[in-house]
């Protein structure tokens, strides 16, 4: 298959190593005439959660960081309201801190500089107390990050680069706000919205890789080339049951949460798997471990179905 209704962006499945499905089409930038190719660059979104996660439980195997300790031993001047928080509730997405949309007035200015964002944020109430239920939010993640950061002394995206990047051979892939060469703008309905100011935001959106720098990746967590086999597993085990549809779309049914990854079904498989949309971008990226299977979508346009690739694709492999 190399063609595929409605796409503007990349897509790929794997089956084992094979590449059974590759397939690019739409606009990567209007403004040059580029077209979307396997090696155009997407920011993933909320796919970069995984790297974070993945991040977070390396220094934790070097000691460095621990899951159920409160974060101040790391962050020791981190806002009075989230010192009881701990690893493990911010990676499960039960630490009570909300999404975007809970801090009023959210705008751009709030967006250029993490620490000030935090600030905010951290005079937000609460959802619920640590530990106590599920609410998906990627400002915890960006304390994940933060917490890196005091830990080792040195930038997130230094280290990512560094641990796991690099080792991967993930050529493609990139962290932060500057767009890399080759890369797609982001669109809706046809009008260009890409706000680099969502790729600066270390450990929630981050992320800049292409579809084949995905499915390496994925191959390279699942031999235990990227953290080790227990520290998979734990990534990959029920933290919490999600109480709420969040991650389901079509043939996807995510019922519960690991530490960076939705798990459930795809197409009524057990999957591990992950949703993402930034302004102007949309993402997809799962493993079907008991069919070999791995399936990367990027997208740069809003109006793209994420959906409709997956029931288009899905029996190429099924």
């Amino acid at each position: 298959m190399s063609e595929i209704d409605g796409l503007s962006g990349s897509v790929s499945v794997l089956k084992g190593p094979d590449v059974v499905v590759r397939a690019s089409a739409g606009i990567a930038d209007a403004d040059s005439g580029a077209m979307c190719t396997p090696r155009t660059r997407f920011q993933v979104a909320s796919l970069s959660k995984q790297f974070t996660a993945a991040a977070a439980m390396l220094l934790v195997e070097d000691s460095v960081l621990a899951l159920d300790v409160p974060i101040p031993e790391w962050w020791h001047d981190c806002p009075a309201q989230w010192r009881g928080l701990t690893l493990h509730d911010l990676l499960s997405h039960t630490s009570g801190l909300g999404h975007w949309q809970a801090l009023p007035g959210l705008g751009l200015e709030d967006l250029r500089d993490v620490g000030t964002f935090l600030d905010r944020f951290a005079a937000v109430a609460l959802r619920s107390m640590p530990g106590e239920a599920w609410h998906y939010s990627s400002p915890g993640y960006l304390v994940v990050a933060r917490i890196i950061e005091q830990a080792t002394g040195r930038p997130y995206a230094d280290f990512v680069t560094e641990r796991i990047l690099r080792p991967c051979g993930l050529e493609e892939t990139s962290l932060g706000g500057t767009s890399p060469r080759e890369a797609a703008r982001g669109y809706r309905t046809g009008r260009r919205v890409d706000l680099v100011e969502f790729a600066a935001l270390p450990g929630a959106a981050d992320v800049w890789s292409t579809v084949g720098d995905l499915a390496a990746y994925t191959a390279a967590f699942n031999s235990g080339a990227v953290v080790t086999p227990a520290s998979r597993e734990k990534m990959i085990t029920l933290r919490t049951a999600i109480t709420d549809k969040w991650g389901s779309l079509g043939p996807v049914v995510a019922d519960s949460y690991g530490y960076g990854y939705c798990l459930g079904t795809v197409a009524g498989r057990a999957a591990f798997f992950h949703p993402g949309d930034n302004p102007g971008y949309l993402s997809f990226l799962a493993c079907l471990p008991e069919l070999d299977v791995t399936v990367a979508i990027l997208a740069n346009e809003e109006d793209v179905s994420v959906s409709d690739i997956l029931e288009s694709v899905l029996p190429e492999v099924m």
